[in-house]
């Protein structure tokens, strides 16, 4: 075993999302050969990567064909790529627009569950709550009584985020008195999404959330112009008069002035089982709503998360199901593999 062979033999491995072998890709880092032992990083695009086993045994398979007895460690590294549009916050690589065409679909609590579950797959992530007029972050992170911190930075002050549940948070609730209304014009709601994400000591981050109000406004306009959008997910329930919204919220990200990529389509509250029964399903609100959505604008559907009890008080205690290990919260997880594999891919392009 050599370094020369060892490589020719990696070169077989191939990521199937990005189509190329793995030292074309330079994933492979700090190869080294010693005696009868082998051992490399495996760089991967995302944290979240759901291929990783595949990649591993798939390495070892083409080693081994060199010498069966030769010993093999691989330890897993991530570097995320960043999004290929201009930024003036470098340090932030993606940005994730959360939509949906109507209030009420539960939004914010997939954006929440979203952020953690990422986060708990070893990526870097920050929340941004521009839900100006209707902050719900506070809440579901369970600090609506906290508020953030300012520094000095060449003669200019810069928001310290707050951190909780490994997620660094920014919401116009930590700023206000959550009895007290924001009665705002369009403008000054979009000043304020803009020094959320300009003026604020984000540090390194892999993935940054914004959690959009409902519909296609002000704020939405100025998150497309004013940033490179790695990408957008909007949130539906199968009702008509939601899936109705979502076809604006389509077309908004489609035209000109306002394009992003659509990363996917999340169907939310999809249908109910009882406890008594789990094998029972009752479809509340339509049935295959978002699915057919999405064949019929070739949007992937990212996921179909059904109404749990535990998923509701989870967030009103504000302590979000992806921080345990159950069910539900690996339905996040999935959905979070799925997200970043797109990103990873757009980002490669």
């Amino acid at each position: 075993m050599t370094i020369k062979n060892a490589l020719n033999a990696l070169k077989n491995v191939i990521d199937p999302d990005l189509k190329k072998d793995l030292v074309t890709l330079k994933m492979i880092k700090n190869l080294s050969v010693k005696n009868n032992s082998i051992k490399f990083d495996l760089e991967l695009t995302t944290p979240a990567c759901p291929l990783k086993e595949k990649l591993k045994s798939e390495c070892e398979f083409y080693l081994k064909k060199i010498n069966s007895d030769v010993k093999i460690k691989i330890n897993f590294t991530s570097n995320v790529l960043p999004s290929n549009g201009k930024s003036e916050i470098k340090n932030i690589k993606n940005i994730i627009a959360i939509s949906s065409g109507k209030g009420g679909v539960g939004k914010s609590t997939v954006c929440s569950n979203l952020a953690i579950a990422l986060s708990k797959l070893g990526a870097k992530v920050g929340l941004v709550d521009a839900d100006i007029f209707g902050p719900s972050i506070p809440t579901m992170f369970n600090c609506e009584n906290e508020q953030p911190t300012i520094k000095k930075k060449n003669n200019k002050n810069i928001i310290i985020p707050l951190q909780q549940y490994g997620i660094k948070l920014l919401s116009m609730g930590f700023l206000i008195p959550k009895d007290k209304p924001v009665v705002w014009r369009g403008p000054m709601a979009s000043s304020a999404l803009k020094q959320f994400i300009l003026d604020v000591d984000w540090g390194e981050l892999d993935y940054l959330f914004v959690d959009l109000p409902p519909g296609t406004s002000d704020i939405h306009i100025t998150l497309t112009q004013s940033f490179p959008i790695s990408g957008s997910i909007i949130i539906t329930t199968p009702q008509k008069i939601s899936l109705n919204d979502v076809i604006k919220s389509i077309t908004m990200y489609k035209q000109k002035q306002t394009q992003a990529p659509i990363l996917g389509i999340i169907e939310n509250m999809s249908y109910f089982s009882p406890k008594e029964f789990p094998e029972k399903k009752y479809y509340l609100f339509g049935k295959n709503g978002g699915r057919e959505i999405s064949k019929k604008y070739n949007i992937e559907l990212l996921g179909e998360i059904p109404i749990y009890e535990e998923i509701m008080k989870s967030s009103d205690i504000g302590f979000p199901i992806s921080l345990k290990d159950t069910k539900q919260s690996r339905m996040y997880k999935n959905i979070c593999q799925n997200i970043a594999r797109i990103i990873a891919i757009n980002n490669a392009k």
